[in-house]
């Protein structure tokens, strides 16, 4: 055991009902950082009971991928069929993963429901992820890999050929899920991303429903929209690109009035907020008491990289919401977000936190 761990079990030792958060605040450390502290020391059979931890309620439960990311680029041209001199770099990333770092940046209590192999790249993302979220739930299994995607990018930058590995979260099945069931019930809010099986977004949609419980969802790509349920019932916000929209609406979507009609249409499969979002132009929004609009994108002088942008859109206009924010403030900080994402080299940016994306609305 380390130093921390053994301050978790002397402090277990002096009262076993203490909640995770008392002790999270006792010692000066997120409560994740806890939880994943409590997960370990239960694993290694330093802790059989559970009489200390109360029920967590009104977490924001994030169920979806966790990726690493790797990027190779190589020097001079692309050449197939043999060895290209190249250099790499590597990143955490993943959907669900990436809106629950922001979250968590932003000060929520955010737990991470995903499928993970047992293996090394696993243990990237944790150590990564660990401060922000709860890991605690995280399936590993023995016979999967980690999610992962390669990326191999030319000289100038433009993306040459990609691999994806996903398979893992096949396995992100109805049955895993319910094995938390309590912690799904007292959930406050569910952000859930399309890498799930149709079968876990329908199962989660109807927990939603029966419980009253908000729930976020938040497409990865066009080809898994086919994963979305049949209406939009209990979705509180969905939010997705134009490409996406153009998949579930079934037809293109080129200027105001059609992005106005694909926002109608959504609305009218049961969701009660809309955003579509468009890159540099912007976003288009609506709820079923807002008429649909357009929020134009942020001015940025220099694009870094756009991976997690979106990401970081979806965790801002969230955020907003669930602090009370008008809905033009959430869309407004969601923009914010997103632009400041876009010039950061960070797919989450570490200097992210509240007073900091309040300051920068202001701006």
């Amino acid at each position: 055991m380390n130093e921390r761990e053994q301050a978790v079990l002397a402090l277990i030792r002096q009262n076993p009902f203490m909640s995770q958060q008392e002790m999270a605040d006792t010692m000066n450390l997120s409560r994740p950082v806890l939880a994943n502290l409590v997960s370990s020391l239960t694993k290694q059979g330093k802790i059989v009971g559970r009489a200390y931890i109360l029920p967590e309620e009104n977490e924001i439960i994030c169920i979806g991928g966790a990726n690493l990311d790797r990027k190779f680029h190589v020097k001079g041209n692309v050449q197939f069929g043999t060895s290209n001199p190249a250099s790499s770099s590597f990143s955490v990333g993943g959907v669900g993963r990436n809106i629950a770092e922001n979250l968590g940046r932003l000060n929520h209590q955010v737990t991470l429901l995903t499928t993970a192999g047992k293996d090394a790249d696993w243990q990237v993302i944790q150590e990564a992820s660990e401060s922000f979220m709860n890991l605690r739930y995280v399936e590993q299994l023995a016979e999967a890999s980690t999610g992962s995607y390669t990326a191999i990018m030319d000289e100038q930058g433009e993306l040459a050929l990609a691999v994806a590995n996903m398979e893992v979260y096949d396995l992100l099945l109805p049955s895993l899920l319910k094995k938390h069931e309590t912690m799904l019930v007292n959930a406050g809010c569910f952000i859930l991303d399309l890498n799930c099986p149709k079968e876990t977004v329908a199962y989660i949609q109807q927990v939603a429903i029966a419980r009253a419980t908000p729930l976020v969802i938040v497409p990865v790509s066009s080809p898994k929209m086919n994963r979305l349920p049949e209406t939009l019932q209990g979705v509180t916000w969905f939010i997705c690109n134009t490409d996406e929209a153009e998949t579930i609406v079934g037809h293109k979507i080129e200027n105001a009035t059609h992005y106005e009609k694909a926002l109608q249409q959504l609305l009218q499969l049961g969701a009660e907020h809309v955003i579509i979002t468009a890159g540099s132009k912007g976003v288009y929004a609506a709820s079923t008491t807002i008429a649909p609009g357009h929020f134009a994108a942020k001015v940025i002088d220099k694009i870094e990289d756009v991976t997690g942008a979106g990401d970081a859109f979806v965790s801002a206009v969230i955020h907003s919401w669930l602090t009370g924010q008008a809905f033009e403030t959430c869309i407004d900080a969601g923009l914010t977000n997103a632009k400041n994402t876009l010039a950061s080299p960070y797919t989450v940016r570490p200097e992210l936190s509240v007073d900091l994306l309040k300051n920068e609305m202001e701006e």
